[in-house]
Parts: C-alpha cells; structure tokens; sequence
C-alpha cells in the first residue's frame, strides 16, 4: 500500500528540467516505478518559455497517473535561491533524497523556434549568447542543484546524482557546435569528481548518455534526421530507473553511462 506521500517505498527523486523532453520523460518513468518526483522547470501554467508544449503541473499529473506521486514547482535554474528553495522544500517535505537528475538546459530555444541553421554554424558564426545560455542554465544549473542537493543525497543511503549529457566523439565534433561540446564534456567532468568527492559517503554520481531521442524539438526536424533506432523520453527515464534500483550501483560510479549500455545491462525497451 502507497504511504501518504504517493508511493510505495519512499523513494524520493529530483528532475530538473522536467516540463517535456527527456526530463519528463524520466519524471513519468520513476512515477511508472513508483516514485515521488519534484518536477521543476520553467514552463508552467503561469506560463511557457517556448512555443512547444509542456508544463511542470502536467508533468506532476503524469506521474501520478503512472503511479508514483508528482509535484511540480516552478523553478528558473539559472535563480540560485530558487533552486535552495527547491532543496529545502524536499528536505522538510521529506527528509531524503534518493536520487537528483540533472537535466535542465539552456540553449535549446534557438532550435524550438526553427533556427536550424544557426545550431549547425561554425562557431564564428554562432551568438556568443548560445555559449552563455548552455553554461548558464545548463552546466552552472547542474553544478548548483547538486552543490545545494550534496548534504541531502549523503543523508540518504545508496543516493544516486545522474547528470543527463552527450557522448562528444572525436568523429563527431564537426556535427556539434563548438559550446554545446564544451558544455556537454564540463557536465561529464561535473559527474566525475562529484563522483570522486561523494563516494565516501556512499552516493554514486554518473553522466547518462542519451542517443537521439524523440523530444519534441528532435521531432521538429525529423525529416532532417536519421531517427532509427532512437530512444523515447520515457525509455530513457525506464533506464535511469533501473539504474537508481542497481545494487551494484556504487561499482558505476563516475563513469560516462549510454542509455544504450544501460538498456543492455538492464533488459531495459528504451525505443517504446
């Protein structure tokens, strides 16, 4: 039976970035296994920050239809008391936090609104506002949400801190601009010493590596795109899950960890 916050066994977890996309794909995903899950995100009722759909309230409402217990807060991330806030309302809500999905991310609005040619210019011809929107609210998002989560996690036994980047090939930088592959490879590197640092206290720390996934940008420009063998939202969320479920889950820790590596070890169907 369900315990008056929603859910089975007190799993509690934090997605960022969570109105559409990979992070309420993820969000949906854990409500799927059970979980509470604070969805925070900028788009809400109150309003969307870009054409494409999805608010936190819908996100909550999803997850609590899979099962687990939803609750949106509105939170712009690059709003450091905003994102405390979000921390300290867990923690007094709660008292634990089992698992901290990074996945906010600056940047992307150029590609909502159909700026195609711009996301593939070299870097002389790219805004350096592209930089500072990836590194403000996505890497320095990150790095704050899990700076203000740390004591939390650590109070939590078996916590996991999951940063969402990309793999950045050496055969494929020609096909990624310039400061999204910076910012992609700090998130990695974030994972890692968080990973160095935080394992004394037992909580894991691991970059997860989505391939192309079927988000509601990617789908702008399908027909541009090779989407075979893509990954839905919610497949990857059924990855990140059995990751957090993982009793070997420290052994994983500070690695780099594809959807695709996930969705072997774990019997895992990312593509539905």
């Amino acid at each position: 039976m369900a315990d008056a916050r929603g859910q089975a066994d007190g799993r509690v977890a934090w997605v960022t970035g969570a109105s559409r996309g990979v992070g309420r794909g993820i969000a949906v995903a854990l409500g799927e296994a059970g979980w509470v899950v604070y969805a925070t995100a900028r788009s809400s009722a109150a309003g969307r920050t870009t054409r494409l759909p999805g608010t936190i309230e819908e996100t909550a409402a999803a997850v609590s239809a899979a099962g687990g217990h939803g609750v949106g807060v509105a939170c712009d991330h690059r709003d450091d008391a905003a994102v405390e806030a979000v921390a300290a309302r867990i923690a007094a809500e709660q008292g634990r936090l089992d698992l901290l999905v990074n996945n906010a991310w600056g940047g992307y609005e150029g590609l909502a609104a159909g700026e195609w040619d711009q996301w593939n210019a070299p870097l002389w011809e790219q805004p350096v506002g592209l930089f500072d929107a990836m590194f403000g609210g996505g890497v320095r998002a990150h790095y704050v949400a899990l700076a203000r989560c740390a004591p939390l996690l650590i109070a939590t036994p078996g916590s996991l801190a999951v940063t969402v980047s990309v793999a950045i090939t050496d055969e494929g930088l020609r096909g990624h601009g310039a400061a999204y592959a910076m910012a992609k490879a700090a998130d990695d590197r974030l994972a890692q010493v968080a990973a160095a640092q935080l394992r004394a206290h037992g909580v894991a720390s691991v970059a997860v590596h989505p391939g192309w996934v079927r988000t509601e940008t990617v789908l702008l420009y399908a027909a541009q795109l090779d989407l075979t063998g893509s990954e839905s939202p919610e497949g990857v969320g059924r990855a990140v899950a059995a990751l957090a479920a993982d009793p070997e889950l420290l052994s994983l820790t500070g690695r780099a960890l594809g959807v695709s590596e996930l969705a072997a070890r774990y019997g895992v169907d990312v593509a539905r």
